[in-house]
């Protein structure tokens, strides 16, 4: 194998998305487990679609994923001139040529084209135009294309290391354009000319790609360059198997990560959209998906986006991480969810947060379940209310856990807990008479970390506050 050179060769247009992130994944897998090169390309040449801020988020993404390069970006905006160049080189040597015919005529040709029963392509009409007409339409400053000059005959194979060999027809294929009259190259030509000039060994891309090959092959052949392998990587498919699309939910990195997806857990998602580990295992960390990364190992399958799995996967990751990092990761969400201000109890939160982590599957969540520390104005669970607050003699019960905690000096987990264990016994209630009505009291909620940790974590006055308001929220219901 010659020195592995990989490509992630992204469009500025929007964010990165699942599958953009996929393919750069994969390239950087493989070029990792290769000691090879990737290189960050950007395909900017449509300049009206083209954007700073896109190119930055795509940037971003990629940092925030982990994914970095070794050499770029390289704007193809800023390489021009090589494109022109070889154009040029190509109309020299008889492989190419310009074409004056104007959008009308085109548009002619598509319909005698399918009045014919034949597909709507160019006709040819230029291909063999004189030296001396082309001139007189170049004096006369009349706009044009370049065309590449397509064998009509035989086929053209693309060997893909994933799929094998898959062969086109060249007649299906029209002398297509590769420099547009606005002097800017196409997506075709400008891919093989700068493939080729950063030495590009293989090209790792989504399958929607595949029909493009062959006419890049043309071009690589016309040129008389070496052509790289390729592979070509399956569809992204909705659960419906559709196409993947908004509906389906978020789509891109950025959104994910303000959701609350921790990086980690979405590389071990993507990495399994068409390749696992030799194992079977689901679960894997980014060093082991390097060590056996392989090319031959990736699915021809389509793969299926499963946020449930990619949200499981997080809660995984979530459990797994280190508290400091956690803490850190969910402070911004408190902030945003106006729990906290700048000037926050860092150790306080660290508590919190290794109080609720355990149930919770992103960042959002855990803020979320946090907020019940930081907000004394909370509702009560509807349906806790009725299970709980509505039964009688519960507010009688509540008045006799706030005196026994009263008297707890040492506001901990294993003293509360004494203390509420001899008043069931003292009342001769079931366990669950005082510890529901208590955790609906001072969380609003019916379910969470353990009782104790809560109380202990809001502390004594707090606690002892939150049921003198339940009690009275219960006399009010009940018209006392």
């Amino acid at each position: 194998m010659r020195d592995v050179r990989v490509r992630f060769a992204p469009s500025p247009t929007g964010n990165l998305h699942i599958g953009g992130a996929r393919t750069a994944l994969f390239n950087w897998l493989f070029a990792r487990h290769n000691n090879g090169k990737m290189i960050l390309r950007v395909d900017d040449t449509d300049l009206e679609r083209s954007t700073g801020d896109s190119m930055k988020a795509i940037i971003d993404g990629l940092k925030w994923l982990g994914i970095d390069w070794d050499e770029g970006p390289i704007y193809q905006s800023k390489r021009l001139d090589l494109y022109k160049n070889y154009a040029d080189k190509l109309v020299k040597e008889g492989k190419a040529y310009y074409c004056f015919c104007t959008k009308e005529e085109l548009d002619e040709m598509r319909k005698e084209a399918q009045k014919a029963g034949k597909p709507p392509m160019y006709s040819g009409k230029c291909r063999n135009l004189p030296a001396d007409e082309v001139k007189k339409y170049m004096d006369e400053g009349k706009k044009y294309v370049v065309r590449l000059k397509v064998p009509k005959e035989g086929k053209t194979t693309v060997h893909d290391i994933i799929r094998g060999d898959v062969e086109f027809d060249n007649s299906t294929f029209d002398d297509f354009i590769i420099m547009k009259s606005d002097n800017m190259p196409t997506y075709n030509f400008a891919t093989v000319i700068d493939d080729y000039d950063l030495k590009i060994s293989h090209i790792i891309r989504g399958e929607e790609h595949l029909s493009n090959t062959p006419k890049q092959i043309l071009i690589y052949d016309a040129l008389g360059f070496e052509k790289p392998s390729f592979a070509h990587v399956s569809m992204i498919l909705a659960p419906d198997r559709s196409k993947l699309s908004k509906r389906h939910g978020a789509t891109s990195v950025q959104e994910f990560r303000d959701l609350g997806y921790l990086p980690e857990a979405i590389i071990n998602y993507i990495t399994l959209l068409g390749w696992i580990p030799s194992d079977g295992e689901e679960v894997f960390s980014t060093e082991k998906s390097i060590s056996e990364f392989t090319l031959d190992r990736v699915s021809k399958n389509p793969a299926i986006y499963d946020t449930k799995k990619l949200t499981w996967l997080n809660g995984i990751y979530i459990r797994d991480c280190d508290i400091d990092r956690l803490t850190k990761e969910v402070i911004p969400f408190l902030i945003n969810k106006g729990l906290i201000g700048d000037n926050y109890d860092y150790d306080y939160i660290k508590k919190v947060v290794s109080a609720v982590r355990e149930r919770e599957k992103t960042l959002n969540e855990i803020a979320e379940a946090m907020s019940y520390y930081f907000n004394d104005e909370f509702d009560y669970d509807e349906k806790g209310v009725k299970k709980y607050f509505e039964k009688d003699g519960v507010d009688n019960i509540l008045k006799e856990a706030i005196e026994v905690l009263d008297k707890v000096d040492d506001f901990n987990l294993v003293e509360t807990e004494k203390a509420y264990r001899d008043l069931i016994e003292k009342l001769d209630i079931k366990s669950g008479d005082l510890f529901h009505p208590t955790r609906l009291a001072i969380s609003g909620k019916t379910f969470g970390p353990g009782l104790f940790d809560i109380m202990e974590l809001l502390g004594k006055k707090k606690t002892i506050e939150r049921i003198k308001k339940a009690i009275k929220y219960i006399e009010n219901i009940k018209g006392k």
